[in-house]
């Protein structure tokens, strides 16, 4: 009975795609730790995209100073979730969002579930279905019992039926708790969009696909085991308070829904394939956004002196687009001209409005490559520069001790080593690579206290 439950409720969420509250919680500080399981993708474009679609709704909610971290997650369906102080983004919606204005919708719905503290909620609510489900077994249990000392089996029967029946009753309450707490989100994402003046539009589109998507699928699902309320259900609650609102019909700016479109074009090319991008990229005929995925399709798939051209067309018309120049970097470093590249990483990083760690990382790997001692004196300083703004960046940790052990410097190879499988959640290794730095530092000096750090370090057990 409870795996066949499960089970439905698996399918459900399958056939919705829905909006998710996040109950799979970390339990360590570290992205990287925590996404040992999660397909997480990084990209400097897509991310400072992203960031800016939800800082003025995070403001709205009240959550501006609260650091909120935006992951985004190579998955193909249409899905977003909270945990701790983390959004979590699939690519499936950023690429099936047609506009700005749909995710930022995602965003308003997700920044309700952290302003509102349904995580804690939840968690209290799951603390007292376990506590209805123990009592129920309990009493089951004692039925039980009963029935064999009185050798009576159709009370022993009964005695069954009542613990299987309180996990029934304890399962449904934390659903139906579920959607309430879905309801109060989708409220408040209507009060942060009309606070800064955004349609909600959006968020009424994406609904409206729901449906269609379960209406297609011909699934029978019981409303009472799902953990969202039904699509039919969200779109009545909502279409009104959308219509009433004097931003019902405001569209996005262009320069904002030409970012988007390269982001999604970006996403196809590089996580779906040339098949997906030619696809995209026939509805956007003459675009930018088409001239992008194409660049970057040549590039991944053709000629490199054709994708160089293509890219310098691209940076002919925005000279000031940090990502066509990151974009050149790439094509360089793939055609063996790793102090051309360099170049085009650096006008990146300092073209870059985001100020992203992963630029910085780029520049000093090329750098690397450029072989010479000076290039990789600049290449540690880079690197270290790019993890100063994104420590829990792992793989330039890698970079970062390959560089140092081409200087010389083997304790911050091993320090760097350190820090990667940290930021990896690999803390048995880390701690291994951190004794070994310290044995060959000076005690009390900056690199010897961090690594001490990392050494005393206790991955915390409780849920954040």
């Amino acid at each position: 009975m409870l795996n066949r439950s499960r089970s439905t409720i698996a399918q459900a969420a399958r056939v919705f795609a829905t909006l998710s509250l996040g109950v799979a919680v970390a339990v360590t500080s570290s992205v990287s730790a925590f996404a040992q399981n999660v397909p997480v993708i990084r990209d400097a474009e897509i991310e400072a995209l992203v960031r800016d679609y939800a800082r003025p709704i995070f403001k709205a909610a009240g959550l501006a100073n609260d650091g909120i971290d935006i992951v985004l997650v190579n998955d193909q369906s249409f899905n977003a979730f909270v945990t701790g102080r983390r959004l979590f983004i699939n690519t499936g919606a950023l690429t099936t969002a047609e506009t700005p204005n749909e995710i930022i919708g995602v965003i308003a719905h997700e920044a309700g579930h952290i302003a509102g503290g349904h995580q804690q909620k939840l968690r209290d609510q799951l603390e007292r279905a376990k506590t209805m489900a123990v009592i129920a077994t309990l009493l089951g249990a004692g039925a039980i019992v009963a029935g064999a000392t009185t050798n009576s089996r159709g009370l022993a029967s009964a005695g069954m039926g009542v613990a299987t029946g309180g996990g029934e009753m304890a399962q449904r309450s934390i659903l139906a708790y579920q959607r309430t707490e879905e309801m109060t989100a989708d409220r408040s994402a209507i009060t942060y969009l009309n606070a800064t003046g955004q349609s909600g539009m959006g968020m009424l589109k994406t609904f409206h696909r729901f449906q269609t998507a379960l209406s297609l699928s011909g699934a029978q699902v019981d409303p009472y085991r799902i953990s969202h309320p039904m699509p039919q259900e969200r779109i009545a609650n909502l279409e009104v308070l959308v219509k009433q609102s004097p931003n019902v019909d405001k569209v996005d700016p262009p320069a904002l829904q030409q970012r988007h479109d390269m982001m999604r074009m970006k996403i196809a090319v590089y996580m779906d394939g040339q098949a997906a991008a030619s696809r995209l990229m026939r509805k956007m005929p003459g675009s930018l956004a088409a001239q992008y995925g194409d660049a970057q399709s040549t590039y991944l798939f053709g000629n490199i002196a054709t994708a160089l051209a293509k890219t310098n067309a691209l940076i002919k018309a925005q000279p000031k687009n940090a990502y066509f120049q990151e974009l050149r970097g790439d094509i360089l470093m793939k055609a063996n001209k790793p102090k051309e590249a360099a170049d085009a990483y650096a006008k990146a990083v300092s073209l870059d409005p985001a100020r992203s760690g992963l630029l910085p990382v780029s520049l000093g790997q090329a750098l690397m490559a450029v072989g010479t001692p000076e290039s990789l004196k600049k290449a540690v300083v880079q690197i270290n520069n790019g993890l100063g703004r994104d420590k829990e960046n792992s793989a330039g940790y890698r970079y970062l001790a390959q560089a140092y052990g081409e200087l010389g410097d083997i304790p911050g190879a091993e320090l760097a080593t350190a820090e990667g499988h940290f930021y990896s959640g690999n803390y048995k290794d880390a701690k291994i690579f951190a004794m070994r730095a310290q044995q060959q530092m000076k005690r009390g000096e900056p690199r010897w206290l961090r690594a001490q750090d990392i050494i005393n370090y206790a991955p915390s057990t409780k849920i954040k």
